[in-house]
């Protein structure tokens, strides 16, 4: 197995991936060096509790393509034998992709891995008191960005994983999180099946402190 990171993010209009939509995606593929970002009209209003968080208005989605648009130029961006990588992807990020996928009648390409970046801080950062994004940024001491939209925390994303996993590959960690119990297979439930009893809990709620409402 070769595998090729991709970082991605997604923003929403909620919390909850049965009734909410996904706003905006976006993603780097650091092996070739290229970006991948769209807003996407949900169809739906965006509450103004969300548009808070993100920034993204009813406006500023009223002209982007449905996420079924969308989501084939995505599939054609992470083609191949990809692992992506989300912080919170178990719980937020991988479940709404998932279910945005079915109402567009399409589906998540069988081979692709999902790995949660949060997990890893979890489970290799044992030492530092949180985990959200934001904290491991300060953390690491990478420049501030604009938090909340989508590819900016990708790039925080990338740079903070970086520096967690060293000099591994992208194989090595994979294998460390399925040797820990920690690997993210295809649905979210044989996924949260495989965390230690006493992180089940924790990965179904949201970050409390610098990780706010939305991803």
């Amino acid at each position: 197995m070769a595998l090729r990171f991709i970082f991605f993010d997604t923003e929403t209009t909620g919390t909850h991936a049965a009734r909410d939509r996904i706003i905006e995606i976006a993603a780097f593929d650091p092996l070739r060096g290229k970006t991948f970002e769209m807003l996407i009209n949900p169809g739906i209003p965006i509450p103004k509790d969300a548009t808070f968080v993100h920034k993204i208005t009813d406006a500023m989605v009223q002209q982007s393509p449905s996420f079924k648009e969308v989501a084939i130029q995505f599939l054609e961006f992470c083609a191949g034998d990809v692992a992506l990588i989300a912080h919170n992807n178990i719980a937020f990020d991988k479940p709404f992709l998932e279910a945005e996928m079915k109402r567009a009648d399409l589906t998540i390409p069988a081979q692709w891995l999902f790995m949660d970046s949060l997990v890893w801080a979890r489970r290799y950062r044992k030492d530092l008191p949180r985990h959200s994004l934001q904290y491991l940024r300060q953390i690491y001491g990478i420049k501030e960005n604009q938090a909340h939209r989508a590819l900016n925390d990708v790039m925080v994303l990338y740079e903070v994983f970086c520096c967690m996993t060293d000099d591994l590959s992208p194989d090595d960690v994979y294998r460390l999180l399925a040797k820990a119990g920690l690997g993210i297979r295809q649905t979210q439930a044989e996924s949260i099946q495989l965390l230690p009893t006493q992180l089940q809990t924790a990965f179904i709620a949201k970050e409390q402190e610098s990780y706010s409402l939305f991803s």
